[in-house]
């Protein structure tokens, strides 16, 4: 069971998938505008003295067990608002330019969630994965957001409880099930609260984007040169709406739409998912092993709700004491869509499946919750919610609005739709309440900015690049006509060199270039 499917991007989890956003939604622009107001009062702008020893702080890089990788510690005031009250530790991660080349300063990159590891990423695929001559530039740069991995992290639920957790059915056919699944999320709501009561008021997105200034300052940069990938641009957008004059060279790669309320935003990518999963069953259903026949994509389409019924009805065992049903069985599908290098495996563990043996899908489900071998969890999916509850308000007001909007979900995904609405029930009972809300990101006066969409991403519909791209005043769209979920460095020249160029150069692509 998901609290909001993730958007980060597709380098991290399997080589990754990417979770969104879980339920939140509603808000006005009057109450956007109060959130922008109280972030520009805590600004270095308005307040230097007070954040003074943040942005004079000097970091003690030590080396951190991974070739060629520095580590250090980077703090920050826990509230902005009050600069000389508690403080937190964020981690922070480089590795310096290669050359050959001038410097042209620090690269920060995050690869989304809410909740994926900048630092992993970093250390894991784009301080030795960015394209080279990209690196012989940068020195390449990694914070783990507040509240995320290494950076004072949130924490919910123990392994055994997260096991638990992601097996509850989030397809209810009967009020027993609606119970139960309430239940479940008033649950990791409760256990947010108990184990995380002091960080969970402050890991906005917000607050993340003022961490990333104080970064930008330390490290010596004038502007902040920045690569965010899924949810990673909307951090990067705030950032360039609270702080328009340091922007330097934003790509924000498999964007966001910061205006819409995340009942929009979930919906959106459920038929994001919905499209994904056709251009997969349209590849499978030519491939003589596909388990879901070899006639049409509808075709495919009821095959795989039919199996979907069938763990319902009767999981499928796996080897272990996890049995496939439906839910862990729809989140390996999911975890698949993030990228088609994937979809060879997924036939597999589906054939698997439909013989019996649930153990493929099972896989493919924790590498989508980052759970390890020996039970235990990152704290992606805590982080995940406790941003996205704190930066909209919550969808709905109970189950009886999830009834009422299953209907359009299933419109939609007739495959993913009823999951997906259940899904977003879970910041009803959320114990912090939102300082967000939806709102259009301008960012005047800001360097251009460069929006990358890719037209059949799953988790970061297409269309909503097209709208981040237009709200943004100096926004450029780059268009990748293509499969997946993101579009840098995932094997397309035309992308990539533009990217490059802009990012090595200054210059965006002409608005509106297409790439296949």
């Amino acid at each position: 069971m998901d609290s909001r499917r993730l958007l980060r991007t597709s380098a991290t989890a399997l080589a990754a998938a990417g979770l969104i956003l879980s339920g939140c939604s509603g808000g006005s622009d009057a109450a956007a505008s109060r959130t922008t107001a109280a972030a520009r009062q805590a600004s270095p702008s308005s307040s230097p003295e007070a954040l003074k020893k943040f942005y004079g702080q000097k970091l003690k890089w030590r080396d951190c067990g991974v070739t060629g990788f520095q580590c250090a510690t980077l703090r920050a005031p826990l509230d902005y608002a009050k600069p000389d009250g508690e403080q937190i530790d964020l981690a922070v991660s480089r590795v310096r330019a290669t050359g050959p080349g001038k410097r042209l300063g620090s690269l920060l990159v995050n690869p989304g969630g809410p909740g994926g590891s900048a630092v992993g990423y970093l250390q894991g695929y784009a301080g030795v994965g960015y394209p080279a001559p990209v690196r012989a530039r940068y020195d390449m740069v990694a914070v783990d957001p507040r509240g995320v991995a290494r950076s004072e992290p949130v924490e919910c639920l123990t392994g055994p409880e997260m096991d638990t957790f992601t097996q509850v059915d989030q397809t209810p056919d009967d009020p027993a099930e609606v119970n139960a699944l309430s239940a479940a999320f008033k649950d990791f709501s409760a256990g947010c609260a108990k184990k995380s009561r002091t960080i969970l008021p402050h890991v906005s997105t917000v607050e993340t984007a003022r961490d990333m200034d104080v970064l930008r300052a330390v490290l010596g940069d004038e502007k902040l040169n920045y690569v965010g990938a899924s949810y990673g641009t909307f951090l990067g957008a705030t950032y360039a709406e609270l702080f328009p004059d340091r922007v330097g060279r934003l790509v924000l790669d498999g964007a966001m739409d910061p205006s819409l309320p995340a009942i929009e935003l979930n919906r959106d990518q459920t038929a994001g998912f919905e499209t994904s999963f056709r251009a997969f069953a349209a590849d499978c259903v030519t491939q003589p092993d596909c388990p879901l026949g070899t006639g049409s994509v509808e075709a495919a389409g009821e095959a795989l709700k039919k199996f979907f019924r069938d763990v319902d009805a009767e999981p499928v065992p796996t080897g272990e004491s996890r049995p496939l049903g439906e839910s862990l069985a729809t989140t390996g599908v999911i975890a698949a869509m993030y990228d088609e290098g994937a979809w060879p495996q997924l036939r597999e563990a589906l054939a698997r499946a439909v013989d019996g043996d649930g153990a493929g899908l099972l896989a493919l489900a924790d590498s989508y919750y980052e759970r390890e071998a020996d039970g235990t969890y990152a704290n992606l999916m805590f982080a995940n919610a406790a941003v996205n509850c704190l930066d909209l308000p919550a969808a709905y007001g109970g189950p009886a609005d999830v009834a009422k909007a299953v209907p359009s979900f299933e419109k939609a995904s007739p495959i993913f739709g009823r999951g997906l609405a259940w899904a977003a029930l879970n910041c009803t009972s959320w114990p912090t309440p939102p300082t967000g809300a939806p709102h259009r990101i301008t960012a005047e006066g800001a360097a251009p900015i460069l929006v990358v969409g890719t037209t059949r991403d799953p988790a970061t519909p297409y269309e909503w690049a097209q709208s981040l791209s237009g709200q943004l005043s100096s926004g450029t769209l780059l268009t990748y006509e293509g499969d997946g979920h993101t579009a840098y460095g995932r094997g397309s020249d035309c992308i990539d060199t533009a990217i490059n160029t802009y990012l090595l150069e200054g210059t965006p692509p002409a608005d509106g270039k297409r790439c296949s």
